[in-house]
């Protein structure tokens, strides 16, 4: 049961992640606004 839980939880993190990326709208544009950085939870870096 564990072994399912870890690798559910990682391929779910896995798939966050990928997500994210892909839905940057700079991804693909060289001439788009660069976003200002983040810290975490939100604050500015």
């Amino acid at each position: 049961m564990i072994d399912n839980f870890a690798l559910g939880l990682t391929h779910a993190l896995l798939l966050l992640a990928a997500w994210r990326l892909l839905s940057r709208p700079d991804l693909a544009d060289d001439a788009a606004p660069r976003t200002p950085r983040r810290g975490w939870f939100g604050k500015d870096a």
